[in-house]
């Protein structure tokens, strides 16, 4: 196989957003491809919400969003059931950003200027419950993302189809009910920064460690990743944590190593160092 088609997924958990009592984690996955089957295997038996990016191509449709492969679990017959679907405002953004800044078009300047509101008024809720966040969106939000759609529906009768601002607006408009899904729900993020965060330490020395070498390179790599990354996540020094963690965990009884896990081990520090 191709080694260039293999690859790793992130999941992260961060219920901070919405004051959420459980703690933030995150769990990097390898893959031997980008075939669906693996996000099927690694999220087997979770139903909940799921926010990600929809690919890289602004105008594929929903189902053949390259690289993505989600499609099956928003599957309404999915067992235990299906997972919703939550688009990324963030990547949606990016598109028409990417116009106005290079292109100076009037069209993509004006979107960005639309999107920036609605991520306006989510910075003055963030880190509120579900049910304050659900209010704030129902009242303020829920205006401006209409107005938004229905300016984008204008707009798009007037394009070819090939133009690059039409295949931004295809990108959203076709997704529209899992950009929309934040305004009925208060759990909801506006976009899956918190993933992009936790990626930005690999994306920023990939030059330096391109290649795991092998499948098992590549699994330990996650494991790493996933220690790594959740640590960062609870705002402890991963080094410290690791080290520590290393030197008892050979005595530590196997029935108690969630005492071990970077929140637990946080809460016991905290504890040692206020004594």
């Amino acid at each position: 196989m191709d080694p260039r088609l293999r690859e790793g997924r992130l999941y992260v958990r961060d219920d901070r957003p919405f004051a959420g009592p459980a703690p933030p984690a995150a769990v990097f996955c390898y893959s031997r491809s980008r075939a669906g089957e693996h996000p099927l295997r690694h999220l087997t038996g979770y139903s909940g919400i799921l926010q990600a990016d929809a690919g890289a191509c602004p105008r594929a449709a929903p189902s053949a969003d390259p690289g993505a492969g989600f499609g099956e679990l928003y599957d309404a017959k999915r067992k235990p059931g299906p997972i919703t679907e939550a688009a990324c405002w963030s990547h949606g953004r990016r598109h028409f950003f990417e116009q106005a800044d290079l292109r100076k078009a009037p069209l993509a300047v004006e979107a960005v200027q639309r999107i920036d509101e609605i991520f306006a008024i989510e910075r003055t809720i963030n880190g509120q419950p579900a049910g304050d966040r659900l209010a704030v969106r129902q009242r303020d939000s829920k205006p401006i993302v209409a107005d938004l759609e229905t300016w984008m529906r204008a707009e798009r009768a007037r394009l070819s189809r090939h133009a690059a601002t039409a295949q931004a607006i295809d990108y959203m408009l076709t997704r529209w009910p899992a950009f929309t899904r934040f305004l009925d729900d208060g759990r909801i993020c506006l976009s899956n920064n918190a993933a992009e965060r936790a990626l930005r330490g690999i994306a920023l020395g990939r030059r330096s460690w391109l290649f795991a070498g092998s499948d098992r390179g590549g699994e330990r790599a996650a494991a790493m990743y996933t220690l790594i990354a959740t640590a960062k996540l609870n705002s402890i020094n991963p080094q410290a944590w690791l080290a520590d963690v290393l030197a008892r965990i050979a005595d530590h009884p196997a029935s108690r190593l969630d005492e071990l896990l970077p929140w637990r081990w946080k809460a016991t520090e905290d504890h040692a160092a206020a004594a």
